[in-house]
């Protein structure tokens, strides 16, 4: 290929993240040319900095913790060996290495280009190469935004000089850092605090609101922040940052109430932003780092080419629910690009992502670990839906009885009571993680109160948990 010469295809994506990969993958399935461009690692954030590391610290935390509470082995849960935790986080991340994710790419037929890649019009986007060299491609059909998101710092003087973490480096540090200042109160800064205090920091967490976990119902957060406490974690809510600085190896942090604390790092988990800020969105008329708003088949809005997927269009900043994006995004590009002339856009159809709005699941790897799909019932209230929240204790559940000594935990189903349908479940406790897809089935598929009555859960497991709740709604 020369420099300067321009390939044309017939879908484009930038981005080569779980989310690109997989519309690329249905593109291709459907016979479409693809292409898809990354700068970093083919499998993006998700492969190397976030989900799978992040998991791979948390797993022998959450098994020496089940452990301890199972009479007959708790006495070999002593402290985590952190060098092989390490370790295993690396192999798990391939080393930071791509070589699989790239042969898996081959392996579908799509063309991958490394480097830069930016729009230069419509249907176009320029790729400059490592060693400077460009590549134009066209698209006959489509170009997919699969950028994704970085982490969000606040606007501190002298941040940049801290050298502060983001989830980049909590997710990929060498070594257990002796004391850790977190900043934030969402997802990150729950589960990294769950791992590196469970891995020897000692650590300190800093909420401006009124507590971890917001977007949960709020039982989800204070059982997390309980168990934290109980591990040995300073949790301080309420609480802005003020100043940070350095001073030899040591972070100085003064907080708003005039604390002054001390650490060996910090990491500010205070949301994220999109990578939209040099793709050349202003070659099409839009603004640069701005969130790209999408219709449900996700395509931008005002455009019949452009389309984003994930993280960019700000729906839900999850990597299972991009890659659904992308799932419907393919099937939605390959019907135009036959010439489907009617595409099933009602709400559940084939070209339509409305779990999105309706039933996005999510479960946060703490020791309690926290599920939830749907809505909570203050945001089904704040819809104004008729609704009536049912809460249940888990030690109701022989399973979870027997599953741990001391088992804590709570679920709620938030169901709608025009339908008898459930709107939102939420559970926390140990092991809660794996009944999360349960609940996303009856929300998705609106199945009636009556009708899972007759869904009978094993006994004696934790799924019993859904017997208690429907008795309970029952009376």
């Amino acid at each position: 290929m020369t420099e300067t010469e321009t390939i044309a295809y017939d879908v484009v994506v930038l981005g080569a993240g779980p989310v690109g990969e997989n519309v690329a993958d249905r593109a291709r399935a459907a016979g479409l040319a693809t292409a898809i461009v990354e700068r970093e690692l083919v499998g993006g954030e998700c492969s190397y900095w976030a989900c799978i590391p992040s998991k791979a610290l948390l797993r022998p935390v959450i098994a020496r913790a089940d452990a301890r509470r199972v009479p007959g082995v708790d006495g070999v849960a002593g402290p985590l060996d952190a060098p092989a935790v390490l370790a295993h986080r690396d192999h798990e991340v391939g080393n930071w290495h791509d070589d699989g994710q790239v042969a898996w790419l081959d392996g579908i037929g799509a063309d991958l280009y490394r480097g830069h890649g930016r729009l230069s019009g419509p249907r176009t986007v320029t790729v400059t190469g490592p060693d400077g060299e460009q590549h134009v491609l066209t698209a006959r059909h489509a170009v997919a935004v699969c950028t994704g998101s970085g982490a969000r710092l606040p606007d501190l003087p002298g941040l940049a000089e801290v050298e502060p973490w983001t989830s980049r480096e909590a997710t990929g540090a060498k070594s257990v850092p002796g004391r850790l200042i977190i900043v934030g109160g969402g997802v990150v800064a729950s589960e990294m605090a769950t791992a590196w205090r469970a891995l020897g920091s000692e650590v300190t967490v800093l909420v401006r609101g009124k507590g971890l976990l917001p977007r949960m119902e709020p039982f989800a957060g204070e059982l997390v922040a309980e168990a934290l406490a109980e591990a040995g974690v300073d949790l301080r809510t309420g609480t802005s940052v003020e100043s940070v600085r350095r001073e030899g190896d040591t972070v100085v942090v003064v907080t708003d109430s005039g604390d002054r604390l001390e650490a060996d790092e910090i990491l500010f988990a205070t949301g994220r932003v999109p990578h939209t800020d040099d793709i050349g969105l202003e070659t099409v008329g839009l603004e640069p780092g701005s969130w790209l708003s999408v219709d449900d088949t996700l395509r931008v809005t005002d455009s019949d080419w452009l389309y984003a997927l994930g993280d960019v269009n700000h729906r839900a900043l999850l990597t299972h629910q991009g890659k659904y994006q992308a799932r419907i995004a393919g099937a939605v590009i390959a019907a135009r690009a036959a010439g489907v002339p009617l595409l099933e856009t009602d709400p559940w159809g084939a070209h339509a992502a409305t779990a999105d709005h309706a039933a996005v699941p999510q479960v946060v790897f703490t020791d309690p670990e926290a599920a939830a799909v749907g809505l909570s019932l203050a945001e089904a209230e704040q819809a104004g839906r008729r609704v009536r929240a049912v809460d249940v204790d888990l030690t109701s559940v022989e399973g979870a009885v027997l599953y741990a000594d001391g088992y804590r935990g709570r679920a709620r189903m938030v169901v709608d009571l025009d339908s008898e349908t459930l709107l939102g479940v939420t559970f926390v406790g140990p092991g809660v993680g794996e009944l999360i897809h349960s609940a996303s089935v009856a929300v998705a598929g609106e199945v009636p109160i009556d009708r899972l009555w007759h869904a009978v859960p094993s006994f004696p497991t934790i799924s019993e948990v859904w017997l208690r709740l429907l008795e309970a709604y029952r009376g």
